[in-house]
């Protein structure tokens, strides 16, 4: 049993909390930061996938099916606005993990 009356005691404690500050907190900020840097990767990654894919539609929509029509020049606009919405509130449904440790054993 730890005494507060010998100074030997009063260190192994310090000694103890600080073991158990960094082995609590360092491990978890590493394994939060890999989450967040692969998180973000992959998050851009995908960003950019989606822009060059929706640009892509914009095109295709002004130089087939829009390609003579002045008074509806804004409909390919629309048509990929919407579709991009969709993708919004499709990507929205599909996330299930909103916290980064939610299976943790206590």
């Amino acid at each position: 049993m730890l005494s507060f009356n010998t100074g030997s005691s009063l260190a192994e404690l310090i000694d103890l909390f600080r073991a158990y500050a960094k082995q609590e907190t360092i491990g978890e900020l590493r394994g939060t930061g890999r989450w967040l840097a692969w998180g973000a990767i992959g998050g851009v990654s995908v960003l950019l996938g989606l822009l060059f894919v929706l640009v892509g539609v914009l095109r295709l929509l002004q130089s087939t099916l829009f390609e003579g029509s002045r008074g509806l020049s804004w409909a390919p606009y629309f048509i990929v606005l919407l579709l991009t919405i969709a993708l919004v509130v499709f990507s929205q449904s599909r996330s299930r993990k909103p916290f980064l440790f939610t299976n943790r054993s206590k």
